[in-house]
């Protein structure tokens, strides 16, 4: 490499600058570096303030040529650069250089941003989100053997004592962004797999997922059985019901399990296609919650009139709603015909 480079160097003086600092980085990283002799030491090579920023931890390490910490507010950069891991920007390097930036000023940053990516995920938390999607798929595949599943863990980013979980999501949101709300201080990854989203986590916060997400929260610590159960919690999802965790569903995710051709034959079932949309939202408003008046409040309609379009449903399916079996009945045919859809 040496005997290389006094070779180019003897064609083009900018060559031989490039590559002197690609040889200063390398330096570095054979020597395992931190984030801050990083820092110190690109302030030096370039001889004015260098800075490196982490979005995840909003971590800002600046140091000045000088090898101490830079004081006061940061000037304007003169040139910056992206940190990129696993194809996802996770944060950025820059130069404060009074007046123009160098040439070479680029061929540094570049260096200096893809060590930094090197550092973050040699020491992490790597604050990457996206994954590798066959990494995920190897991961919560059932066919996989327990070997392969803990490796794949460990590329990701995983401990192997670190308990995963999974969450399936339909959602307009990037996964990225969907999982730094969903387990915002723990490890996330997420990729997209057979039109749906998967996320791996460690913990979830329900209360961190945005209106508008359906998602399925799995229950069990293996991640082949947790996505099957996300998977399935994703399917009984509703717009009145966006957000539904596998352990409370029960002796309903039964209903996953019966083939469409039967769920299709049933007679409950095959009655609601002769509903309007109207008489539809009624009965699921109503089979939601149990009451007249709280339907009526959810419609935004008088008790009395939710009561007389749920005696012509009732007659229309041939089901007593008022009867604690026949409501039984129709929640049943309902969310039947809701995984059918799916």
């Amino acid at each position: 490499m040496e005997a290389l480079a006094i070779r180019l160097s003897q064609l083009d003086t900018q060559v031989e600058g490039a590559i002197r600092i690609v040889m200063f980085y390398d330096t570095l990283m054979r020597r395992r570096v931190d984030l801050p002799v990083l820092a110190r030491a690109s302030a030096g090579l370039a001889e004015c303030v260098a800075g490196i920023r982490l979005h995840g931890t909003g971590q800002v390490i600046r140091f000045s040529p000088d090898g101490r910490p830079a004081s006061g507010p940061a000037a304007p950069a003169s040139c910056t650069q992206p940190i990129t891991l696993d194809d996802e920007e996770i944060g950025t390097v820059w130069l404060e250089r009074p007046g123009p930036g160098f040439l070479l000023d680029e061929v540094l940053l570049d260096r200096l941003a893809l060590a930094a990516a090197a550092v973050v995920e040699r020491y992490g938390p790597a604050r990457t989100t996206m994954a590798d999607p066959a990494l995920v798929e190897l991961v919560i595949s059932a066919g996989s053997d327990d070997a392969a599943r803990a490796r794949a863990l460990r590329l990701l980013g995983f401990a192997a004592d670190s308990p995963v979980r999974v969450v399936a999501v339909r959602s307009s949101l990037p996964l990225d962004q969907l999982g730094s709300l969903i387990c915002p201080s723990r490890p996330v990854k997420a990729a997209p797999l057979a039109g749906v989203g998967v996320l791996l986590v460690s913990a979830v916060d329900p209360a961190g997922i945005p209106a508008g997400v359906r998602a399925g929260i799995g229950a069990a610590v293996s991640p082949d059985r947790s996505w099957c159960e996300a998977r399935t919690a994703l399917r009984f999802t509703t717009e009145r019901q966006p957000v539904v965790h596998y352990a409370d569903l029960g002796a309903l995710a039964l209903l996953a399990e019966i083939p469409q051709e039967t769920a299709r034959g049933n007679a409950d079932v095959a009655a609601l296609a002769r509903l309007n949309p109207e008489d539809l939202e009624t009965l699921d408003a109503y089979c939601a919650t149990g009451s007249l008046r709280r339907a009526a409040d959810l419609l935004h309609l008088h008790h009395s009139s939710v009561a007389r379009r749920l005696d012509q449903i009732g007659e229309a399916l041939g089901i007593e709603l008022t009867d604690p079996t026949g409501l039984v009945r129709a929640r049943l045919a309902l969310t039947a015909r809701r995984l059918l859809e799916e």
